[in-house]
């Protein structure tokens, strides 16, 4: 569990990182696979997910939908919730969650620095999916791609020279489901974004040409948690 103690918990006095520590050690730490999917019965008990290391992504076909949308998104240390009986769980790439069941919530309830952590990535995590929520009022679909970029850059990039690094994989098609359109839709935006200079694209990832100052005023406009990580 040492990954979700480096980050999520990294800010913890020793005494309380130490009571952190003894509750996950009771928690389930599980292997996912990317590309399989992982329904709600893998995750049992689990009243929370915390992702360790990786990339996961929660996806449901709403009834009446042949197009599936993805509901929530997790890289490491972040918090997500187990997929409902409609949804599932995928990783992007090789991943590892820990299902934190009740119990042990309430135990880390109990401690106080540890339940701040879990208020403020909860917080976080109901900004994000109000932000997404937002970004399908967007009738421009190029519009709905520019601003998930941002967010994801805003979320999880890091920063470097060149502008903020996406690094997990991000296809096509899961950043269309991401935004509610289609792979073709997404492909012509992203080609319109690349001539337009806004980002440049390596395989599945992604590099945003803008400065973290940018991202930053960007997130003024939005319900979102800005956490730009300095590259190494």
């Amino acid at each position: 569990m040492r990954g979700i103690l480096e980050h999520l918990f990294a800010e913890l006095p020793p005494a309380e990182t130490d009571l952190v520590a003894a509750t996950l050690k009771t928690c389930r730490r599980i292997d996912v696979d990317p590309g399989e999917p992982y329904f709600r019965g893998s995750f049992r008990d689990a009243a929370l997910l915390a992702v360790e290391d990786g990339f996961v992504v929660v996806r449901a076909t709403p009834p009446g939908r042949l197009r599936s949308i993805i509901t929530c998104d997790g890289g490491p240390g972040r918090l997500v919730l187990p997929p409902s009986p409609h949804e599932v769980l995928f990783g992007l790439s090789p991943s590892h969650v820990v299902a934190i069941p009740s119990e042990a919530v309430d135990r880390l309830l109990a401690v106080p620095a540890a339940a701040q952590v879990l208020l403020e990535q909860l917080a976080a995590a109901l900004g994000q999916k109000q932000e997404a929520i937002g970004n399908f009022a967007n009738t421009r679909h190029i519009d709905r791609v520019r601003r998930k970029l941002l967010q994801l850059g805003r979320t999880y990039g890091r920063v470097s020279r060149e502008g903020v690094r996406i690094d997990f994989p991000v296809s096509h098609i899961v950043l269309a489901e991401m935004i509610g359109s289609s792979r073709e839709t997404v492909t012509r935006a992203l080609e319109e974004l690349q001539r337009r200079g806004f980002v440049e694209r390596s395989g599945h990832t992604y590099r945003l040409l803008v400065s973290p100052e940018f991202l930053l005023g960007a997130a003024e406009a939005t319900t979102g948690v800005t956490e730009i990580t300095p590259s190494g």
